[in-house]
């Protein structure tokens, strides 16, 4: 037993890290979701036309959901869409690849493995990273949409109330709200200054971030403008029950919270008590290594740990 794992995972945290530092470095302050400004009015305030704004924010919405057909990009480009990362298709297999070299590098020197298991190890590393990384961005932006979602639809409720109608109502939630919300509402407002219709455009919008309060708006707004009715007081209500759903989730969170790190802890610590135990005394577990239960024992021991995930996943997922 070595240290090696250790190693391993201490290279695929700092992998992890160094695309963050690309990201930035590449993009700087415009991939920042806490902008106040948001990207749509950042462009129009460089003196771009709305309709270039639209072509250019359409391209960049939709530049990841063409590789969803090729086997190995489908994971990360249902991913990047849904995060929508300002990286390329192109730049974003460059990344793998580059990532894929670096931990190759770093496996080279500070491990002693053959070259038969550092391949194969800097591949699942370099395409892993990439994987959990936008995996946690689109997380964060789909979080962060849903926050936003309730001051949105009570914008509306209070424009819609003092006159506006409901694309100008769009458009000043557009104007007033950062990103995410803010630029995907812009679209639907810049879509339908073009002709398109508003209500389809919501519809489109909900499809693309998998939110079911957002889905709720596009129904209302669908059903109004086909029957008819008062659409601000259909919306007010909507606020109120997304308001509470959203308290509703983040009481559930609080109230699980303890469960889940009980879970991770529970599940980690034998791992890393391991880890600790061969770095502080190598040579602890070389006369049980020798015995013939050694293995089956390991076996049941890491089956036991993946057990106890599922379940205390199981436990603290309650469906609101």
């Amino acid at each position: 037993m070595s240290i090696e794992p250790l190693i391993y995972a201490l290279i695929f945290i700092a992998v992890f890290f160094l695309i963050e530092g690309i990201y930035l470095a590449a993009f700087g302050k415009s991939v920042r979701l806490e902008s106040r400004v948001n990207r749509r009015l950042q462009l129009l305030e460089k003196g771009e036309t709305r309709e270039t704004v639209m072509e250019t924010l359409r391209k960049e919405r939709e530049q990841h959901r063409e590789g969803r057909n090729i086997p190995l990009f489908t994971p990360l480009a249902k991913r990047a869409a849904a995060a929508n990362i300002a990286f390329t298709p192109v730049a974003l297999v460059a990344l793998v690849l580059l990532l894929t070299v670096v931990t190759f590098i770093g496996l080279h020197f500070f491990t002693g493995a053959g070259i038969t298991t550092k391949i194969p190890v800097a591949i699942a590393m370099g395409y892993g990273a990439v994987f959990v990384w936008l995996g946690s961005k689109a997380k964060k932006r789909l979080a962060l949409f849903e926050e936003q979602l309730p001051d949105a639809v009570e914008l509306i409720v209070r424009s819609l109330r003092v006159g506006h109608p409901f694309s100008s109502s769009i458009n000043i939630v557009a104007q007033e709200m950062a990103d995410p919300l803010g630029s995907e509402f812009g679209a639907v407002a810049d879509e339908a200054s073009f002709g398109a219709d508003i209500s389809e455009g919501l519809v489109r919008l909900s499809q693309r971030i998998d939110l079911q309060d957002l889905r709720f708006l596009a129904v209302a707004v669908t059903i109004q403008s086909q029957s008819g009715g008062n659409l601000a007081e259909i919306l007010d209500g909507l606020a109120k029950v997304i308001r509470s759903r959203f308290k509703l989730f983040r009481r559930v969170n609080a109230i699980t919270a303890e469960a889940k790190w009980s879970g991770w802890f529970l599940s980690i610590f034998p791992v890393v008590a391991l880890v600790m135990i061969n770095v502080m005394q190598p040579g602890y577990y070389d006369e049980v290594e020798k015995t013939a239960y050694f293995l089956p024992a390991a076996v049941v021991v890491f089956a036991f740990l993946v057990v106890n995930i599922i379940f205390m996943r199981a436990m603290v997922n309650i469906k609101v």
